[in-house]
């Protein structure tokens, strides 16, 4: 009777004992999204630094130090160390300030997840189309957040409570009396425009300060060694093994300039239009030609930022150190110039001039909304073409995983900025409802309640969905539980041990339904944005403004819908700002707030500047030099060993590695979500295609996963059968045993390194990585070889003109 039942069906053979000459090995580990100290990755709390900083760095046990000087200690078994990454995500405080990047980081995993296309017809018209809409999309992004501020600090502030005796005078608004009638030289609305434009002027500044600090620790690190290099590649080399894939410093700079000039010419927009409207009605000639011009300049600004979202995308065959010195410099400087002499022309002396009803914004959301509705439809049928291509049954939606993103961007984006401007508009009437009869102030936009309104229905109809999957788990559970006892041969079945151990199963099998969730999200919340966007400009009425009259129960379930909606908005941001400030004082809250981070910001920022910082451009480099450095200096082998997240950070610097450091490196990953999530998300750079391609290249790679997991799975499946082992078994034991005295717990996700598949398949990848080594080296093969050629990495500035131009976005 076994104690441990295994239904793994391809186990490893145990490796021969390691000869007295074999070369020094290095076992070198890599930490998943929830983190973890040195001493607990190395099982030794002396521990001790051997390179890198307080944000990330490789630790050793104390005893270990020194191991290059006594390899004779170490015959048979690795020299363990961590490379602990964790702070890249979830350092210090300022962390908690991404939670207000959201829709920005989902917008730009937009980029990045894009059907693959045929190596033979990459299609890069197609592929720079995905990438221009993508760029497009994160712009209004940013538009509608400036727009936002813009609504809360000029309308609703400035322009509504401040032009109302009632508002303004209040005892608890008593700050804004300054602006009131009468109250003085910011009395009249041009110069009370004026001063509310700091507010989203500041918020603009402020993503630019982030973005441009997070840009010089992150996107400037120096680019790894050892490249492949496109010029004398035959093949196409995987995009993850580019030299400039992991620099995106020159893009990111050019499109935090046109982003920053953006959210400045909204700003100077939101006060020009209503100024010049008042020159013109009241017949001020002079005023009005200057306003004009100022007009004109803002739409010539405004297609010049355009052009400079579009005009460039990646640059990935080279590390490029150029920056594009005009877009950078002059482009926010000159918009910020525009800005105050729209500010200095707002504030001239305009007598008699008084603020009523509402700010002209109506339009500019619609606007807004209709243009990133359409951005997303467009992205579809880009990403429906760029399947048909090269179909991928496995991709998320058939290809439309990232136009469903793009449009979950745009759906955070909208509840998160209008709903700010709901929960103050309400604050400054008081106890009526904005946008209906009887209350003080006009409110915000009807747009924005319509917005609101649609958000009781879109949760209930997930709600539904949820259910629907609830039941199928639960049937799921039923049929696995009555044949879990026979995976352990000669146990005695337990109805209740089954039960668990399936019902941890079925849970772990809900990831692979995420797919439908999103679809869902997308797919209501471009049908019910497209019906507010209508019901709002048809009708230019609040919900239950917009329904009175009609039949009882639509009238009812209108009102109820924008209540609903409206509390459910603000009970958000009241949860949101809570978690913020949690973060920002509690270390524990800020590293689970560095597990999305973790996830959402691998990617580097190819769409939108003010998103969260790529760790990635940090951690791959470290990873790099690491393997190159070590295995260069001693001859060694390696076997770079990573656990979910990690083990996608170990595959990225595998694939950056030059060919004679590739053959003394194995690669070890378990409870990995590289084919699970990350290929199914993000086909081009995960799918089979490439996941084939890189155990190409790494022939010693083994994976390791269980049903029970929820994140990890085959990378492989069904291709490359020696890759991947598993299912493994999970618990290790069903009943107790003379070897499992006490009940085996239901690992799950985590402890992969308790199995004793993991020291087996360790062992065997050190000794086939032996044999390897030993092996004569091929000769390098010229350029219409099978294994294209490698270099150091050069930038086109440094290697002169003989370096060939890049076209416009040549990765989208």
């Amino acid at each position: 009777m076994p104690d441990r039942p295994q239904p793994d069906t391809s186990p490893s053979t145990a490796p021969p004992p390691a000869p007295p000459h074999t070369p020094l090995a290095l076992e070198l580990l890599v930490h998943g999204v929830a983190g973890a100290a040195p001493g607990e990755l190395l099982g030794d709390p002396r521990t001790v630094r051997v390179t890198g900083d307080s944000t990330a760095a490789v630790f050793r046990r104390t005893e270990d130090a020194d191991a290059e000087a006594h390899p004779e200690r170490y015959a048979g078994r690795p020299v363990p160390e961590a490379y602990c990454w964790s702070r890249l995500t979830s350092g210090n405080g300022a962390r908690a300030l991404w939670l207000l990047l959201l829709p920005f980081m989902v917008a730009n995993l937009a980029h990045w997840a894009r059907p693959a296309t045929p190596a033979a017809d990459p299609a890069p018209r197609a592929v720079r189309s995905y990438g221009v809409l993508v760029r497009i999309l994160a712009l209004s992004l940013t538009v509608l957040l400036v727009a936002a501020a813009c609504e809360v600090a000029l309308d609703l502030l400035a322009w509504q409570c401040a032009g109302s005796g009632n508002c303004a005078g209040s005892r608890f608004r008593s700050w804004l009396g300054f602006l009131a009638p009468g109250g003085g030289w910011w009395a009249q609305p041009g110069r009370r425009l004026a001063l509310g434009a700091l507010v989203p002027a500041a918020l603009t500044g402020l993503l630019w300060y982030l973005s441009n600090r997070t840009w010089s620790a992150y996107e400037s690190q120096p680019p790894p060694a050892g490249a492949a290099d496109p010029d004398t590649a035959s093949d196409p080399v995987p995009a993850l093994g580019r030299p400039g894939f992991w620099y995106g410093r020159r893009l990111v700079a050019r499109l935090r300039a046109a982003h920053t000039a953006a959210g400045l010419l909204t700003v100077a927009v939101a006060v020009s239009v209503p100024t010049v409207r008042h020159d013109r009605r009241a017949g001020a000639p002079v005023l009005e030609a200057l306003g004009s011009a100022m007009q004109l300049l803002l739409v010539a600004g405004a297609v010049t930022v355009a052009w400079v979202v579009c005009r460039r995308g990646r640059t990935e065959d080279r590390a490029d150190h150029r920056l594009d010195r005009a877009a950078v410099t002059l482009l926010p400087g000159a918009a910020l110039a525009l800005l105050a002499a729209v500010l200095v022309h707002a504030c001239w002396s305009r007598p008699g001039w008084t603020s009523t009803g509402r700010l002209p914004g109506d339009l500019a959301f619609g606007v807004l909304m209709l243009g990133q509705g359409l951005c997303a439809l467009a992205l579809a049928a880009v990403a429906r073409h760029l399947y048909r291509r090269a179909p991928d049954p496995a991709a998320a939606l058939r290809g439309l995983g990232g136009p469903a993103v793009a449009m979950l961007g745009c759906a955070l984006g909208g509840v998160m900025t209008g709903g700010v401007a709901q929960r103050v508009a309400d604050w400054l009437d008081g106890g009526a409802t904005p946008g209906t009869p009887g209350a003080p102030l006009p409110g915000p936009p009807v747009l924005l309640s319509w917005q609101a309104a649609v958000l009781p229905p879109l949760l209930l109809v997930l709600a539904l969905l949820a259910g629907w999957f609830a039941v199928l788990g639960a049937r799921a559970r039923g049929r696995l539980a009555a044949v879990v006892a026979a995976e352990y041969p000669g146990e005695t079945p337990d109805l209740d041990r089954s039960r668990k151990i399936a019902g941890a199963r079925t849970a772990a099998a809900l990831t692979d339904s995420a797919p439908w969730f999103v679809a869902a999200v997308s797919g209501i919340t471009l049908v019910l944005g497209a019906g507010a966007l209508a019901g709002a400009w048809f009708s230019g009425k609040v919900p239950g403004e917009a329904a009175r009259g009609t039949v009882p129960l639509l009238a009812a379930a209108a009102r109820a819908a924008q209540d609903a909606g409206s509390w459910l908005i603000g009970l958000g941001i009241a949860a949101f700002i809570a978690w913020g400030r949690r973060a920002y004082r509690d270390p524990a809250a800020r590293r689970t707030i560095g597990i999305l981070w973790d996830v959402g910001t691998f990617w580097p920022r190819a769409a939108h500047p003010f998103a969260p910082p790529c760790y990635a451009e940090r951690a791959v480099p470290d990873l790099t030099w690491r393997m190159a450095g070590w295995t260069g200096r001693t001859g060694g082998r390696l076997v770079i060993s990573g656990h979910s997240q990690g083990s996608v950070l170990a595959a990225a610097a595998v694939w950056q590695l030059p060919p004679p450091a590739r053959r003394r490196v194995a690669l070890l990953t378990y409870g990995s979500p590289l084919g699970r999530l990350y290929g199914r998300w993000f086909p081009a750079y995960f799918g089979p295609g490439p996941l084939t391609a890189l155990h190409r290249e790494v022939d010693c790679w083994r994976n390791l996963w269980r049903a029970t997991d929820p994140i990890g799975g085959p990378a492989l499946p069904g291709a490359e059968p020696d890759v991947d082992r598993g299912p493994l078994a999970d618990p290790l034991a069903y009943g107790r045993s003379a070897r499992h005295p006490l009940p085996a717990p239901i690992l799950g996700h985590g402890d992969y390194q308790a199995d004793p598949a993991f020291a087996a398949e360790r062992d065997a990848l050190l000794a086939r990585l032996d044999a390897a080594v030993r092996a004569p080296e091929p000769p390098r093969p010229a350029a219409g070889g099978e294994v294209p050629g490698q270099r150091i990495a050069v930038s086109k500035e440094r290697a002169g003109p003989e370096a060939p131009a890049d076209p416009p976005g040549t990765a989208g």
